[in-house]
């Protein structure tokens, strides 16, 4: 059970949360969710998890290659801060994380009780929308926000126009 929201509570603001990694349309995410923060008053949550499952070497090699996974969620985030920062105006808040995506994912949301919406972009190849929208969609009954799924091939004139 996750807590309450209070993104409609005196104090409070509502998030949109998109979670970072490096797929193109990521981009796609970001846009919509920065616009519907800016015109809705809200604000925007980008999280960039780090898999920590390719770290189980020795110590040593572990801990460079989660220190250089940390240098590169920083850079991508910074990357997208700055074109919210100059195409919007918002001030994005970012996170890092190491371990499971969906594990922290859910972890974020239980701890940030602002978060009202998690925003995703579907991937447009063959092989489906992606693999956090289809456990999201297997999880659709249990997880406690909504989902806005962004199609991958929307521009940002069509953004412009549903956010």
């Amino acid at each position: 059970m996750v807590s309450k929201r209070l993104s409609r509570e005196a104090g409070h603001r509502r998030k949109f949360l998109v979670i970072i990694d490096d797929t193109p349309e990521c981009g796609r995410a970001v846009a919509y969710a920065s616009r519907r923060a800016k015109n809705t008053g809200g604000a925007l949550v980008l999280m960039f998890v780090i898999d920590t499952s390719d770290f189980q070497h020795f110590l040593g090699v572990g801990e460079i290659m989660r220190s250089e996974a940390e240098e590169r969620a920083r850079l991508a985030l910074e990357k997208l801060a700055t074109q919210v920062r100059e195409k919007q105006g918002l001030e994005p808040e970012l996170i890092v994380r190491a371990g499971e995506t969906t594990e922290e994912l859910q972890s974020l949301v239980e701890e940030d009780q602002d978060i009202a919406i998690l925003v995703l972009a579907a991937a447009s190849g063959k092989e489906g929308p992606g693999p956090l929208i289809q456990m999201l969609a297997g999880k659709s009954a249990s997880f406690p926000i909504p989902v806005t799924v962004i199609p991958a091939n929307l521009s940002d004139e069509d953004i412009d126009a549903v956010a």
